[in-house]
């Protein structure tokens, strides 16, 4: 059967969580955090073998090579056992571990969709700001190691864009600051402790001081507790998340409070991009500012943005109005938030992915063989460089 018979597989690799599936779906079929366990025991064995004994050194290689997890179970794994180290190949929505990354997606590909790469075409997404090298690393090893016939490789916003659409039209990792208050939390669980209770227990508050100001008076109410046990000890802990839960997510409006080395909130970078846009396109664009990304689901942070935006918006046009006496009419700002936010990306892919143009558009094995890894810089969609 032709390759552009059958769906194209859709992955959307983020820094957290890997999404997994087939065009044509609604919701992809495995959300997996993207980590991989790596039994290095084998190579660190080899190091002590004779340089004379070369095939028990290859053998060791292979082994390490074939001995590894990805997702949950690469956490499970990690923390039942010694054996093995835990590696994010993602960090700040780039790739900067491309042995890792490869082991990963052939994961992906034969132990969770169960699928031959050689008769599917693929879309994968891509950070904003990757590199152009980074793109031709894609390509190397989607059509060298995996001899996919086609590939796609979109950016994540864009998909964000069009799931926002189709959806309509159908109907930022940080590490818990309980570390730094001297609690007693493993250093090796600390990223996914950290994780686990920003998506259980973190909110967005619409005024900082007044939130302070609750928690002092009721800690009772507020203050949640988190129980572990050590991975290597096995020693029952417990901690506590007060401010945390607030905190963690003010980190987008008050990124001071964070590192002085990022001063400028989210509400006013929004802004600042829909101002450089054309004049005549920019009361649409603050209609239509949509959501996307894990980090965007804290309660109430579509509207706590919203609100911010609308401030800085309102104190403009009323700057105006006072300095040419003039009478602007307000500019409506709009957050859109929807269901599928957290996986926005994946379902655009899915969407594009289903039109009969992808195949058109997508690298396909010929090309890569004839031009080389060089065709992954440009879009074939847009015509030019990423």
């Amino acid at each position: 059967m032709d390759a552009t018979a059958r769906p194209a597989v859709v992955i959307d690799n983020g820094t957290g969580y890997s999404k997994l599936g087939f065009s044509g779906n609604s919701e992809p079929s495995f959300t997996i955090p993207t980590v991989v366990a790596v039994n290095e025991s084998f190579l660190d064995h080899s190091e002590l073998l004779s340089s004379a004994n070369w095939l028990a050194q290859y053998n060791a290689g292979v082994m390490a090579d074939l001995d590894f997890f990805i997702g949950d179970e690469a956490r499970s794994r990690f923390r039942s056992s010694g054996l093995y180290t835990l590696k994010s190949p993602i960090h700040h929505g780039q790739v900067d571990d491309w042995d890792t990354m490869e082991r990963f997606w052939q994961q992906c590909m034969f132990n969770y969709l169960r699928c031959n790469p050689e008769e599917h075409y693929f879309l994968l997404t891509d950070s904003p700001v990757s590199t152009p090298e980074s793109r031709e690393c894609t390509g190397e090893i989607m059509f060298e190691t995996f001899n996919v016939p086609g590939l796609y490789i979109s950016v994540q916003s864009v998909l964000s864009l069009s799931a926002g659409y189709a959806y309509l039209k159908s109907i930022s990792d940080d590490n818990l600051d309980a570390a730094e208050r001297g609690e007693l939390l493993p250093p090796e669980d600390s990223l996914d402790i950290a994780r686990r209770v920003k998506e259980m227990y973190c909110y967005t508050c619409s005024d900082i001081v007044k939130e302070f100001k609750k928690h002092d008076k009721k800690p009772d109410k507020y203050i949640k507790q988190w129980s572990g046990i050590k991975p290597k000890t096995g020693i029952p802990y417990t901690i506590d998340i007060g401010y945390e839960r607030f905190l963690g997510p003010e980190i987008f409006f008050n990124p001071e409070i964070y590192s002085t080395d990022f001063s400028t909130p989210l509400p006013e970078l929004i802004d600042a991009c829909v101002q450089s846009a054309p004049i005549d396109t920019r009361r649409a664009l603050y209609k239509n500012i949509v959501l996307s990304g894990g980090s965007t689901m804290f309660k109430d942070f579509h509207k706590r943005l919203q609100n911010d935006i609308k401030k800085i918006v309102d104190d403009r046009v009323a700057a105006t109005n006072a300095q040419h006496h003039v009478e602007v009419r307000p500019v409506e700002v709009n957050v859109v938030a929807h269901p599928i936010q957290s996986y926005a990306v994946w379902f655009g892919g899915s969407v594009a992915a289903s039109s009969p143009e992808f195949y058109e558009y997508c690298h396909t094995k010929e090309e890569y063989e004839e031009h080389g890894a060089s065709i992954c810089r440009t879009s074939p969609v847009f015509k030019g460089m990423y």
